[in-house]
């Protein structure tokens, strides 16, 4: 339906989209599946709040990729925190350090002889500058009103629609508020109403922590103009350089034929009886990419934002919203996901008390729950609309599938949310952190959070989301090649543990425990390659994968060098994060070789032959460079303990229980060790993950839950499960022990967005996994947790789509399908059955629960 007019001046009906059916939904329909998983009324998907937010992990995210917001949700005053992708301090930097060859020659001669410690406290002189930081935008703050009694509250952010909805009622007025931030048209949109006439007042201002200044324009437009530090804080510069600029606009839209606005103090808006008002909220700022100073950049944000703004304007906020659905429902609505004790599951008491002081929760986090327990009680009846902080306290005790279900489809939600075509990547945080000195800069980390931030995007059908970090790899490249130059003396591109808005790629500051891994870009690449296997889109493998990948393998060649022991070798080489004890009894992180690294160079070095050899560049001199470096590379080796050795010498491990699993890389999301290829690896990796424990931070457990599930243990996977949802009290947070937030965030502690994503990445591999030739449907379902269950719109190498169907803890049904355009051959694999198949693009393939193929048929 059409509507004139602009914002707010809905007439009539909503005007709504009809969409088609995801296809992976219509094919399920075809096989005459029960229908739509993703309905709304069939499956609620919603983290809901029964009070407003008294913490940041309180607070409800919305986000089209650039822009964020943080409901808060408040009564008597509201709080929408904002950010915008490129607000960071700082510009362009120089990542090269002409000091460093020396250092780097001093440190392998010390290496080399054995002197751990001596070559450790060497490398700090091979650390470069800290990042830049991470900025709020700021606030959109509004206020209703004081000791306002209501009753009714409820906060409830929708993944099937991408909308936070606050409703309440004060006397006989019920009272609304959604918000959204849409993609189509770069807007954050709020509408507040009553049920009856001109009852909406309230007053409207917008502040920000940086430096800036505020001006109002026809008493309906709020102008917040300003710029970030041109340098890290507390960096004390002298020069003082520009930072980049930002301008922010909020505009009001009022109904009501008695509605009246006027200013306050030349910086808010004050807004009576109207019968409801939409606000957008449209920003930009002047950064113009990585390589460019903020001094120097052309872009003029208020244009920028007063143009962003025109067009949101001249729609309705139903046109804003139906727009908003359809762009966000594409992506969301590829993958459904149910999962169901079964009819013969008797579910336990639901007791909120002991639940919440069982296990490792201490008092304090008891206490918390509690507290927020109680808001619940007397305001929620339906338990099908619980409160989520409740349901995360009595996970424990009924273990309820569809909370499982609700994180999994949250973290994929928050990817939609912070990462599309056009934007920077998610940073460790996303797009949402409410400091200006937030926790490690909220920057990218690839020594595995930011890895892990995409580490669903291509299993969980969401491979559109992943384009930032592909342009963003190529900015690395650029400013990579230089660091590898000048520190190195080495071709190609590096990048380290850290990074920024400005592809930094020169090692960090301080300790070379973290500081000295140039790993990071390598790691990376891999991403690249693994886009190719999953979509075989040739034209992105030529274009952009294979530039960078080959860029990624030769400065690795020139990095690996022919040491005294019988392997090629990397020196200085450091496992991250994590300390050994030397020969001499003295801690020390710098060695050689250590496991990680030669599992990430086995990675990049298979993806540029395999690349290669579907390109037709086999006889380039890198190609060939490789196949003569790759028999040289030491082999994984199993420690005294029957563990995977994380260093090349079976050192002592100070700190047996550490965060980091990097030694499995070669299981997952490496590609080099696996059941069926190198079972006596596999065994030793088991040992390792029961070494090193279940417990630590969030994105810790992610992995170690894909871990578990590449070893096709079900059991220690879904335990795995049970230690990420545990409520984490914001008050009293234990740096390292993981969990969740009442709004779903997941904790190292503090807040860390990686484990919102590796959670569904590692569920979608206790599901299915895949290589390029073999397919393995249901590896590790914990068929007594979850005996029913469907899975529909999953992702497998070979450009293949896979819906599952089981029951009684076993297969029912599996659809397969692909439309990449090229035929798939491969091998079925269920349980101890083998089927060798053939699949034709464009067509879809039936399979039962024994492998064979039941019918085909067009998509």
């Amino acid at each position: 339906m059409d509507s004139d007019g602009d914002c707010g001046s809905d007439t009539g009906a909503e005007w709504v989209w009809v969409r088609r059916p995801a296809e992976a939904e219509s094919v399920a329909a075809a096989a005459g599946w029960p229908a739509a998983a993703g309905d709304e009324e069939a499956q609620p998907l919603k983290v809901v709040f029964a009070s407003p937010a008294r913490y940041f992990t309180d607070a409800a995210p919305i986000g089209n990729g650039r822009l964020g917001a943080m409901v808060w949700g408040g009564l008597e005053s509201e709080r929408l925190q904002l950010n915008h992708d490129t607000l960071w301090t700082g510009g362009p930097g120089n990542y090269t350090n002409p000091k460093a060859p020396a250092v780097l020659s001093k440190v392998r001669s010390l290496v080399d002889n054995g002197k751990y410690p001596e070559a450790t406290a060497s490398a700090y002189d091979l650390s470069g500058d800290h990042t830049q930081v991470y900025q709020p935008l700021g606030d959109i703050d509004l206020i209703f009103g004081k000791h306002i009694k209501h009753t009714n509250y409820k906060r409830e952010l929708d993944l099937h629609t991408a909308t936070v909805n606050v409703t309440y009622t004060v006397g006989d007025i019920v009272y609304s508020r959604e918000h959204f931030s849409s993609n189509p048209h770069q807007v954050i949109a709020t509408k507040i109403s009553a049920n009856k006439p001109g009852n909406v007042s309230f007053s409207v201002s917008l502040t920000t922590p940086l430096d800036h200044k505020i001006r109002i324009t026809d008493a309906n437009e709020i102008i917040m103009e300003g710029s970030c530090p041109g340098e890290r804080p507390h960096n004390n510069a002298s020069d003082h350089p520009i930072g980049i600029k930002f301008c922010a606009i909020l505009y009001l839209q009022t109904n009501g034929a008695n509605s009246r606005v006027e200013v306050l103090k030349d910086k808010m808006l004050k807004l009576d009886g109207a019968d409801s008002v939409v606000l957008l909220l449209a920003a930009a700022t002047s950064f113009e990419g990585p390589f460019v100073k903020p001094s120097e950049s052309k872009l003029d944000p208020m244009v920028s934002a007063f143009t962003i703004l025109s067009v949101a304007r001249s729609l309705s906020y139903s046109q804003l919203k139906a727009y908003h659905m359809d762009d966000y429902q594409s992506l969301f609505q590829h993958v459904s996901l149910q999962l169901s004790r079964g009819s013969n599951y008797q579910l336990g008491e639901n007791r909120l008390g002991q639940s919440a002081e069982a296990g490792s929760q201490d008092a304090t986090v008891s206490d918390y729950a509690f507290r927020i327990a109680d808001c619940t009680r007397s305001a929620v009846l339906d338990d099908s609309v619980k409160p989520t902080v409740d349901r995360i306290i009595s996970f424990k005790d009924n273990e309820d599938p569809s909370l499982v279900e609700l994180l999994f489809q949250f973290g994929r939600y928050l990817l939609i949310s912070c990462s599309r075509p056009g934007t920077q990547i998610s940073n460790l945080q996303g797009i949402w952190s409410n400091d200006p000195s937030p926790p490690w800069d909220a920057a990218p980390h690839p020594n595995i959070n930011l890895q892990m931030n995409y580490w669903p995007a291509l299993s969980c059908n969401l491979s559109e989301c992943q384009e930032p970090l592909f342009d963003f790899i190529g900015s690395l490249s650029v400013n990579g090649s230089k660091t590898a130059k000048v520190n190195y003396e080495a071709g190609g591109w590096v990048s380290h543990q850290v990074t920024d808005l400005w592809a930094k790629t020169s090692p960090d500051a301080g300790d070379p425990v973290w500081a000295l891994w140039p790993m990071g870009g390598p790691w990376l690449a891999t991403h690249l390659w693994e886009h190719y296997s999953f979509t075989l889109d040739k034209q992105f493998l030529e274009k952009t994968a294979y530039p960078l990948l080959e860029g990624s393998a030769s400065f690795l060649l020139d990095w690996l060098i022919e040491g005294h022991r019988e392997y090629l070798e990397t020196n200085p080489s450091t496992s991250p994060e994590h300390y050994f004890i030397a020969p001499d009894g003295k801690k020390a992180c710098v060695s050689y070789s250590t496991t990680m690294d030669m599992s990430i160079i086995r990675e990049v070095f298979s993806a540029v032959v395999l690349s290669a050899d579907i390109l037709g560049k086999s006889d380039t001199n890198v190609v060939q460079r490789i196949k003569k470096a790759l028999p040289n590379l030491p082999p994984v080796k199993v420690a005294r303990d029957g563990t995977i050795m994380e260093w090349a010498q079976d050192f002592q491990d100070p700190e047996v229980h550490h965060r980091h699993v990097s030694h499995l890389f070669g299981l997952y999301p490496g590609h080099t060790m696996s059941l069926e290829q190198t079972p006596d690896l596999c065994k030793a990796v088991a040992n390792s993950l029961y070494k090193r424990g279940d417990e630590g931070p969030g994105w810790s457990t992610s992995w170690k839950m894909a871990l578990w599930a590449h070893l096709q243990n079900s059991d220690h996977a879904y335990k795995m499960i049970l230690q990420l949802i545990t409520l984490v009290d914001p008050e009293h947070e234990v740096s390292g022990e993981g969990g969740l937030y009442s709004n779903l965030f997941t904790a190292h502690p503090p807040f860390q967005i990686d484990a919102n994503f590796g959670f569904p990445a590692a569920l979608s591999e206790m599901l299915v996994q895949s290589t390029g030739t073999d397919l393995y449907i249901l590896p590790a379902l914990p068929r007594n947790k979850w005996s029913h269950g469907c899975v529909k719109g999953l992702k497998a190498r070979g450009g293949v789509t896979v819906n599952i169907s089981w029951k009684e803890g076993s297969l029912h049904e599996a659809l397969l399908w692909s439309s990449s355009g090229q035929d798939s051959i491969a091998r079925l694999h269920y349980e101890n059955q083998t089927a060798t198949i053939s699949l034709s693009s464009g067509q879809v393939y039936r399979f039962s629960r024994d492998l064979k193929c039941l019918k085909t048929w067009p998509l």
